[in-house]
């Protein structure tokens, strides 16, 4: 064994797939929850998108988070999980009538509505259940966050939303409405975000827009801010677990919540992140005209993040205690983008080592395709195998 991986047991796996560390998961729950604790009114969902492993779930799950879901599938998955259906909540700017349906069967929490079309299709299809449906509505606060532009959501340039300019009309609006009940408000800034003067900015938006609302006598019960919060992913062994403390501590001094106000939370990459990895086998060195390439088994149809988002990810030889060498390790993909990292030193090299690409557990398994006609990567966890 090497570090954190059994290299016995995943040498009988094949590659690629993600291996999960049900240890640091749950010690990354626990953390979570040791913070909420030390205030009832905080809730946490687990935002869905960014893991969607029956066995992750589950985790989760027994952990008493609830869910937060941007699809019907994801609340299928939820239910399957065991997540109360009083604890998930839905957003996504795309809701169709099967989606909202299947809210509406299973009366989930709350419907995140991101504009005045989808408020009326909700309320009429809550109609014909003879259901009230409960709604937040999804304010776009053009609050910047320093991350990477394809996962802010916060600004008045995004999809994601209804603008603060509307949110009065659209709060009038639903009230009017018989079978909906205006329930609370939600915002979400975006991703990866490290800097907790971004979580500040968002309180001090929210609390701007309470003192307007309750200007105008209206109440609101329930306070969503999103996630957002991010992963150190140059350091996953130094540091594994985010910095909970500073995160929630910022929403407990910054942001002012009225008597009996709830506030929610959707944290998905900072739960799963760490506790993540896919596990690659070295098919082939090759020597270059300037450089050595460590082609391995896995490529962007596994983990698209370093394609799509430039991403970093700390990457490791299992396998060798051998001295360092500079690699490109890239995948066996038709496309010049196939690349996990450039020059990066790994122990040396030798065709079958492991390779463990670090950070994988938020938006590594769930985004994986099938082009080239491969085959999607499996997933297994560290108490299982």
């Amino acid at each position: 064994m090497k570090g954190i991986f059994p290299i016995e047991k995943l040498e009988r796996i094949q590659t690629p797939f993600y291996y999960y560390d049900t240890e640091l998961l749950r010690a990354t729950l626990r953390a979570i929850n040791a913070e909420i604790q030390k205030h009832e009114e905080f809730v946490v969902h687990y935002a869905i998108k960014a893991n969607a492993n029956p066995r992750v779930l589950r985790i989760i799950r027994e952990a008493g988070l609830g869910a937060d879901c941007v699809s019907g599938g994801e609340i299928e998955a939820a239910l399957k999980a065991g997540f109360p259906a009083k604890k998930i909540v839905y957003a996504g700017v795309g809701k169709s009538d099967w989606e909202i349906n299947l809210g509406l069967d299973n009366d989930i929490f709350a419907f995140n509505v991101e504009s005045i079309p989808e408020l009326e299709v909700i309320n009429e299809l809550a109609a014909k259940k003879g259901k009230v449906a409960r709604i937040a509505l999804r304010i776009n606060p053009n609050v910047g966050a320093h991350t990477h532009a394809n996962i802010t959501t916060g600004l008045a340039e995004n999809k994601f939303g209804i603008a603060m300019r509307d949110m009065e009309d659209v709060i009038e609006r639903a009230s009017a409405m018989q079978n909906v009940r205006f329930v609370g408000l939600h915002f979400h800034i975006g991703s990866q975000i490290l800097d907790m003067g971004d979580f500040e900015a968002l309180c001090n938006r929210v609390n701007e827009l309470q003192t307007q609302l309750e200007n105008h006598r209206i109440r609101v019960e329930n306070i969503n801010v999103g996630g957002g919060l991010g992963v150190d992913y140059q350091h996953p062994n130094r540091v594994p677990i985010p910095d909970f403390k500073a995160y929630f501590d910022t929403y407990a001094k910054k942001l002012k919540l009225r008597p009996g106000q709830t506030l929610h939370f959707e944290l998905g990459r900072a739960v799963v992140a760490q506790c993540g990895s896919l596990i690659a086998r070295t098919l082939y060195i090759k020597e270059g005209a300037c450089k050595k390439f460590c082609i391995v088994d896995a490529g962007m149809t596994d983990l698209i993040r370093p394609a799509l988002y430039q991403a970093y990810h700390k990457i490791e030889n299992i396998s060798s205690d051998e001295p360092k060498e500079a690699y490109d390790v890239v995948g066996p993909i038709c496309e010049s983008s196939d690349v996990f990292a450039k020059q990066i030193d790994l122990n040396c090299s030798h065709r079958g080592d492991l390779i463990a690409i670090r950070s994988a557990g938020a938006y590594g398994e769930i985004m994986a395709s099938q082009y080239n006609c491969r085959k999607l990567p499996q997933g297994y966890a560290s108490d299982e195998i």
